[in-house]
């Protein structure tokens, strides 16, 4: 089973690389760079939406599911990316967005008109639920009623009590998996379904509940129906093709609920991605997951950004904790992303000029816009971009893949190689007495030790160091030894 180890590289299209040279990303410039893909080492690529659609919330508002956006090709220029990466061994990995679709969509142009309305979440009075993106979650149309968007308000959700809405995504899933891609990951897999009477929360700022405390609109038991009939569709397909849940749940345990043996096969761990560099909150979020992962028969993942939140370089506050972050992340069992531009050691980008931010989530709150993740990747020293759609900030040149490409000791090639051991490695984990502050695990014979303090230590490792973020003990740093006798 491929999927229960991998790993997975996130590609956010429109920020990965520019084949037609019109400063936004496309699937054109995606295949061009799949040779790089392969030679970094992951199993698989996930691809951000490129569907058509507004771009009101840059491809996650869906106005044709079955087509690809001009602005990223075609869907010719689709079918040749999977085929071209499957040559090269890497299984693709693509975005499913069922909760809502664009306001532009047929179907609710359609609900405008008055028409089939009840495929979508239509009441003469809304409740007090809020906008993920900030401000109520109810729009008034000209006739008086009112529709529900958990996001922007061109991002209608579509009422999955509704047999036509679960006929048509079955059909979508056929139509991909037709194509030929290995999988989906399910955009806000803890959504679609309501409960009955649309319940008030009773209480404000309730974006900031979400994967914290239960909320009505989010996590609701009728999901893992739709889920099970999926997994049968994807079972029925040859080359064990897999479902990816992007779920916020309140609890470990209400997140393994999304990966029992007949629904999805992996759930994202942002319990994990949120945990803070400090060794007893890390190993109590690893020790969590990997338990509630096992209730279920499925594997833990591990994933330290992606393109909705801060990059770990900044999170963490240096490189030198992203390096060590990344050994620790690539050592534990189960399955492992990495979001583009992790692998340069690429920081948030903070000062994108205002005018340039056009993330919906900002309404919200200005700080917590997401376009500083989103900056385009440095292929070479002068960007390798013509008039990239965000400005890519002139001390990356040194972080450019050109830059790094070969160099000892980079953060690229300490990648390249962390992904070529991870491959070797089996067993489950074994925790080691180590020093305060610090984590020391074994797999077989792979130990793995991690200094969370500014401070040396001394791990008293007697072994063939196979890889280390930094001399081997320094403070914010990790290596890796093959041992024959554990301490």
């Amino acid at each position: 089973m491929w999927w229960r180890n991998a790993a997975i590289y996130q590609v956010y299209v429109r920020s990965f690389a520019d084949g037609d040279r019109d400063g936004v990303g496309d699937l054109i410039g995606v295949r061009d760079r799949l040779p790089y893909l392969a030679d970094l080492g992951v199993d698989a690529v996930w691809l951000t939406p490129f569907y058509t659609s507004p771009m009101a919330d840059f491809g996650y508002d869906v106005a044709d599911h079955r087509d690809v956006d001009p602005l990223f090709g075609t869907l010719a220029d689709a079918k040749a990316l999977i085929d071209e990466a499957h040559g090269l061994g890497l299984r693709v990995v693509i975005d499913l967005v069922p909760n809502h679709t664009s306001s532009a969509h047929p179907w609710f142009q359609q609900a405008l008109r008055g028409e089939k309305r009840e495929r979508y979440i239509f009441r003469d009075q809304p409740n007090d639920w809020e906008s993920i993106f900030g401000g109520p979650a109810w729009t008034q149309v000209e006739d008086g009623q009112w529709y529900l968007h958990l996001f922007d308000s061109s991002q209608p959700d579509l009422n999955w009590d509704n047999e036509e809405v679960r006929g048509e995504f079955e059909s979508i899933l056929r139509f991909w998996l037709d194509l030929g891609v290995d999988g989906f990951r399910v955009d806000v897999a803890h959504g679609m379904v309501k409960p009955a009477g649309l319940p008030d929360v009773g209480t404000g700022n309730q974006a900031r509940m979400v994967g914290r405390e239960p909320v009505p609109f989010f996590d609701d038991d009728g999901v893992h129906e739709i889920h099970r009939a999926w997994r049968r569709v994807l079972d029925s397909y040859p080359g064990e093709r897999i479902g990816v849940a992007e779920a916020w749940a309140p609890t470990p345990e209400r997140l393994a609920m999304y990966v029992r043996p007949d629904e999805l096969h992996q759930a994202f761990n942002f319990h994990y991605l949120f945990a803070p560099w400090d060794a007893a909150e890390l190993r109590a979020v690893i020790d969590s997951s990997l338990a509630t992962a096992a209730s279920a028969g499925a594997p833990t993942t591990w994933v330290l950004s992606n393109h909705d939140v801060k990059r770990h370089v900044t999170r963490y506050g240096s490189l030198a904790r992203a390096r060590a972050a990344a050994l620790l992340t690539l050592a534990l069992p189960g399955s492992a992303y990495v979001y583009q531009g992790e692998e340069l050691g690429l920081p948030e980008v903070l000062d994108l000029p205002a005018e340039l931010c056009r993330d919906p989530q900002r309404l919200r709150d200005p700080d917590s816009g997401r376009d500083g993740c989103r900056v385009p990747l440095p292929w070479t020293r002068d960007s390798g971009w013509a008039n990239p759609w965000l400005p890519i900030p002139a001390d990356w040149a040194g972080l450019s893949v050109e830059a790094q490409d070969g160099v000892p000791g980079s953060t690229l090639e300490l990648y390249r190689a962390a992904l070529r051991l991870r491959r070797s490695f089996d067993g489950e984990l074994t925790w080691h007495h180590s020093p305060e502050g610090t984590l020391m695990f074994s797999r077989g014979d792979l130990l793995c030790a991690v200094n969370l303090t500014e401070k040396p230590v001394d791990f008293g490792v007697e072994g063939a160091l196979l890889l280390a973020s930094d001399v081997p003990g320094a403070g914010d740093s990790a290596a890796w030894w093959k041992v024959k006798c554990l301490p």
